[in-house]
């Protein structure tokens, strides 16, 4: 009878609670329906359902609010903007604010005091975080494209996790790619003489810092300098590695390089065009112990190029010196003396196996992420005991095989985190400070931690000295992957050298090869390079996001200067140039990247770049196209071949199922006509001025592509942030952007807003948010044991 009563009780109280909350969630939608019904219902309620879309056709406010597609539609135009439509009346900030958090709250259940993380998959390292990953552990450029096939991407990112899984035949090439690795990275034979390479940005000529080694131009006659720290006295090799660049085609343009120490020219080598990749130039001489010496490469003027010829100049890849050539000093090359810390092997079996332990420590710890596990440690060395036992083979053979029994284990090649309650999925949890240094050094250098990163890790510190660490992290050069990877991405930069385009048709040139020489690949590389610099100075230099949009300056070298008709730039290196007051350039939707890939091969495409705009620089795409759409040249038939394509997207959209989205896409497209599908700036199209004016959702009016510019930067400037965060949140914890991560992306926009609005700030929102810091409390492999050390 009391067990009866007992479940009597329960049953009645939690219905109640049922009850109450229903209750209270009508009551609240009863605050917030007059807002809809005067600003919503005309066009989506009483009867009217404008887009298929109807907001009032339920039978109960609890059976409304279940409907979970049409509130997220509601939320999703509401918080862009988008809705009410820019010539309907408006609601007010406080309005808008009550309606979106209403539905946050009583139709998503968002908790704003602790956000959820969302789930993210267990992720293999990517193709380029694998090929720096290897290079920061073994300090070798591996070439990856030879062995592991291009990542599947997600969202528009290489880095989500859900498409990073591992196939079997996949695991074959890491087993094959961890061969060739060790194969390259472990010298077999033992110490031996040693070779170390020059930093090339460390010649100099007195007469110019600006000056380089990747551009000595025929010329121009310079002496370039460098002054290296030499240990030991004896004969010496100088190696340099180059190559002549400048022109695709033959040139009669001629010079000398020379290569000599102090006041002696050791050797040198007559040059003119080559179109060889590696060219070498090798000497030898005595060197002194320190820095007293000094090595200069120099060149000597030659024959000009003729008319119409291009100059030519050099570009010094690499500067290597070896020796002493007398094998007096042998030491284990330099990019694993880190592990052979304590030079060649003790004779004695147990003092091998402490030096086998302390090389294992050392690298399993960099690879894994964290410290190595001891039993994990034992079966390593114990390997490469037998390894070295075997008949013919070194101790260097048995440390090889234990790197590449690190390289092919899931902890290596498998981005996990371990979960410190996996039985408990609904809690959220902050992550230990070993993920965090790995999300951490994945974000910003696509690679493994540092030392200092996995110190402080082990130390408890890594959240608190974490914006000091962001901001050492991006000023290594290593954060350049960072900029190539992200902007390679979000503004598919790394497009722009492969993107299919008729130059023959786009530049009116008959003549394939001429066409192709005036739009090179050297051309489209520079372009790429702007973009990456470009972000690269806003981020570092702590500059105003919008400043991507709006910027008075870029960064050019000749090639791409010329092609935009920007005055006073030589040399192939990128600079920063400031921008006339009258330019048609600044921003990145001025910039050749953008332009070529939002083009089609024959002509430019107002719809790409509508669309790119709106989902890259305003968060709101606009739904996927119907399906057998004709594509737009279907309404040029008949008598509208001569149609400008402001006339045929017309033509196109005033078919009902395609109207919609086009109202988006079409008037920011066609405000960058003047843009070619290469970059070039045009006034006409098929004869007729071309008008790039136009009216956004939001209601803003353009006459032109930089007043466009400065509308997203000014009246849209809140949603460019907000899609800047959303970009780099999806792109840091490997997933897209879920409803759920609304309180999260408006505290990083909230934040920035109040502190700058910079670029970085928004990196440092992304880095110090929930799904960044913290997990949900699903299970890992790792934790629960399933995947083998």
């Amino acid at each position: 009878m009391k067990v009866f009563f007992l479940i009597c009780w329960l049953c009645f109280f939690t219905g109640a609670i049922g009850v109450s909350e229903d209750s209270a969630a009508e009551k609240e939608f009863d605050e917030i329906e007059p807002i809809l019904m005067d600003f919503c219902y005309d066009c989506h309620g009483d009867g009217m359902d404008k887009g298929d879309f109807m907001m009032d056709d339920y039978e109960s406010v609890v059976a409304h609010l279940r409907d979970f597609d049409v509130w997220y539609e509601t939320w999703k135009n509401v918080r862009s903007n988008l809705m009410p439509p820019a010539d309907k009346k408006q609601p007010t900030d406080e309005e808008r604010k009550k309606v979106l958090a209403f539905i946050e709250s009583r139709v998503f259940e968002i908790d704003h005091e602790n956000p959820d993380p969302g789930r993210v998959t267990i992720r293999r390292l990517n193709r380029e975080e694998y090929r720096n990953t290897i290079k920061d552990l073994l300090q070798i450029d591996f070439n990856v494209k030879d062995i592991l096939p291009v990542d599947d991407t997600g969202y528009g990112f290489d880095t989500i996790g859900d498409v990073l899984s591992i196939s079997p035949l996949l695991m074959e090439k890491y087993l094959e790619a961890a061969e060739k690795v060790v194969e390259k990275a472990v010298p077999r034979d033992g110490p031996e003489i040693v070779e170390w390479w020059l930093d090339v940005d460390d010649f100099r000529d007195a007469r110019s810092e600006s000056w380089s080694l990747d551009w000595m131009p025929f010329e121009h006659a310079r002496k370039m300098e460098s002054k290296p720290w030499v240990n030991y006295d004896g004969e010496y090799e100088i190696r340099v590695d180059f190559n002549v660049i400048g022109s695709d085609e033959a040139s009669s343009n001629s010079a000398t390089l020379k290569v000599g120490v102090g006041d002696r020219e050791l050797t040198s080598r007559q040059l003119g065009w080559d179109n060889s990749k590696r060219l070498m130039l090798k000497t030898k001489t005595t060197l002194k112990r320190g820095r007293d010496q000094t090595i200069w490469l120099a060149t000597e003027r030659g024959a000009p190029p003729e008319k119409g010829e291009k100059k030519l100049a050099i570009n010094v890849n690499a500067v290597r010196i070896r020796g002493p050539l007398d094998g007096s000093q042998k030491d284990y090359p330099r990019h694993v003396r880190y592990l052979f810390s304590e030079g060649p092997p003790p004779p004695g079996a147990e003092e091998r196996d402490i030096y086998r332990e302390k090389i294992f420590r050392t690298f399993a710890t960099r690879a894994f992420r964290r410290p190595v596990e001891e039993g994990t440690l034992e079966r390593l060395v114990k390997i490469a005991r037998q390894v070295d036992a075997q008949p013919g083979n070194s101790f260097e053979d048995g440390i090889a095989m234990g790197i590449k029994t690190i390289l092919v284990s899931p902890r290596f090649l498998l981005r996990a985190e371990i979960q410190p309650e996996p039985d408990n999925p609904g809690k959220i949890v902050p992550i230990d400070e070993f993920a965090l240094a790995s999300r951490l050094s994945y974000f910003l250098w696509s690679s493994t931690p540092d030392d200092e990163l996995l110190r402080l890790a082990s130390e408890g510190r890594l959240r608190v000295d974490l914006r000091k660490q962001v901001d050492r992290m991006l000023k290594d050069e290593k954060s350049l992957r960072f900029v190539q990877n992200f902007v390679g991405q979000w503004l598919m930069a790394r497009d722009v050298e492969t993107m299919n385009i008729d130059e023959r048709r786009v530049l009116n040139i008959s003549d394939l090869n001429e066409a192709r020489r005036t739009f090179s690949l050297r051309l489209r590389a520079s372009m790429r390079k702007e973009s990456e610099y470009f972000f690269a100075h806003i981020l570092k230099e702590n500059r105003l996001a919008t400043e991507l949009l709006t910027a008075n300056y870029t960064f050019l070298n000749e090639v791409l200067a010329d092609w935009y008709k920007v005055e006073g730039v030589k040399g192939s290196h990128m600079r920063l140039v400031k921008l006339p007051e009258d330019s048609i350039r600044g921003g990145l939707l001025s910039q050749g990247t953008f332009q070529v890939v939002t083009s089609n091969p024959t002509r430019t495409s107002p719809v790409k770049r509508g669309l790119f705009v709106l989902e890259n620089f305003l968060a709101t795409p606009p739904p996927p196209a119907v399906p057998d759409v004709p594509p737009l040249e279907e309404a040029a038939k008949g008598g509208k071949k001569n149609l400008t394509l402001r006339e045929l997207l017309a033509l196109h959209s005033e078919q009902a199922m395609c109207a919609s989205c086009h109202q988006r896409m079409d008037p920011i497209g066609l405000a960058l006509e003047n843009f070619s599908p290469v970059g070039l700036w045009r006034d006409n199209d098929k004869g007729q001025p071309i008008d790039a004016s136009g009216k956004l959702m939001t209601g803003e009016v353009f006459g032109s592509a930089k007043e466009l510019s400065e509308i997203l930067a000014t009246a849209r400037y809140r949603d460019f942030h907000r899609a800047l965060a959303e970009k780099l949140l999806t792109y840091a914890v490997g997933r897209g952007i879920e409803y759920y991560d609304a309180p999260t992306i408006d505290k990083i926009v909230m934040d920035i807003e109040t502190h700058g609005a910079t670029l970085r700030e928004i990196v440092y929102g992304v880095i110090e948010s929930a799904p960044f810091q913290k997990r949900r409390g699903d299970g890992d492999l790792f934790a629960t044991g399933a995947v083998s050390h």
